[in-house]
């Protein structure tokens, strides 16, 4: 212990206790009122949406249900993580002193390093989560409806949490401590924990490949759903209702398609520079400055992810499937009527 604090001394001796003249605090001003308002926007359609198909929700199952409880579990971890983070920036543009100097111990920085990292990995747990449910219910209906329930939607936010802690605290048990970067407001794992920098960078990279993988299934399972659809209406009537709720199925299935593919887009580019900065050399990292440029993007996507929901409303999802697959409806359409009508003279020609 007597060695570890003498390294600690002797190393705040060398960072930066004050800010560098002329660093204005407007930057993460905007962010943190971006990210506050667009999670509060979010978390109120949520409810709005929540109160909209409670009358509803009987007769269509709790696999939409258990997809926006996901949602709104997300929401709520950006906004924790954003609450709890952008204040400590703000406090050290105050005083006008880096993260070091804001506590005795490095506390402070030791503080944001280990926010930064936990709510990073829990916001991409959380968009794993999302896509597993959403790959469960298109790929294995059966179980998905015998095992899925709502009960355990509401048991991922806990799990995910604890898994997070576990691994954000291994740095901590091993007595690590956090680099503190330029200008001196942010802290995060430095390049002497290489091994542990790069482990981090490699998960997250690994859950981003998990998501699209589930993504991509969940495309081909929805175009095999279309075939079908398009085959049976060539085959004996179901009735208009059947047909009505299917439509009405695959609609929805593509419009929380859509929406999760961009919130895993937006995961994929605010997380590569932090990927390229974890397997960068240190000199290089700080000349190319892409330290600051990977922590920034990491902190820029829980401010996104909100105003994605928010924007996203379901009739600007509703153009967006309109003009993705205007031209594949048109397509098929022709298809069906001519494959309907070759069908329906062959059949006339046999009865004759």
């Amino acid at each position: 212990m007597g060695n570890t604090y003498n390294v600690s001394q002797s190393e705040n001796r060398e960072e930066p206790r004050w800010l560098p003249p002329g660093e204005s605090p407007a930057i993460s001003s905007v962010m943190f009122t971006a990210g506050v308002l667009g999670n509060l926007i979010a978390l109120a359609l949520l409810v709005r949406r929540w109160r909209g198909d409670s009358g509803r929700s009987a007769g269509r199952g709790n696999s939409i249900s258990l997809f926006h409880v996901l949602v709104t579990e997300l929401v709520l971890t950006d906004l924790l993580g954003t609450c709890l983070i952008s204040p400590v920036v703000l406090a050290s543009y105050a005083q006008n002193r880096t993260l070091v100097a804001l506590g005795p111990d490095r506390r402070v920085c030791t503080y944001f390093a280990f926010s930064m990292t936990f709510f990073s990995l829990a916001t991409m747990l959380m968009l794993f989560a999302m896509a597993l449910e959403r790959y469960l219910a298109i790929g294995h209906p059966y179980f998905y409806q015998r095992r899925v329930t709502r009960r355990s939607g509401l048991a991922v936010l806990p799990t995910i949490y604890i898994v997070s802690l576990l691994f954000c605290s291994l740095p901590l048990l091993e007595h690590w401590k956090y680099a503190q970067y330029s200008p001196g407001t942010w802290c995060f794992i430095g390049h002497k924990q290489t091994t542990y920098l790069r482990l981090y960078a490699t998960l997250l990279l690994l859950l981003i490949i998990a998501v699209l993988a589930c993504n991509f299934s969940v495309i081909v399972n929805l175009i095999h759903m279309h075939r079908r659809g398009r085959r049976s209406r060539c085959g004996p009537s179901l009735g208009s209702s059947h047909r009505r709720a299917e439509r009405v199925s695959m609609a929805e299935e593509t419009d929380h398609l859509i929406l999760l593919a961009i919130m895993t887009i937006t995961f994929a580019v605010c997380s590569l520079p932090f990927t390229i900065f974890a397997y960068m050399n240190e000199n290089s990292s700080r000349k190319e400055k892409w330290d600051l440029l990977a922590l920034r993007f990491l902190s820029v996507n829980s401010i996104i992810d909100p105003w994605v929901f928010a924007i996203l409303r379901p009739p600007v999802l509703r153009l967006m499937r309109s003009v993705l697959c205007c031209r594949d409806s048109l397509r098929t359409q022709e298809a069906t009527q001519t494959s309907c009508s070759t069908q329906s003279n062959a059949s006339k020609q046999i009865d004759l």
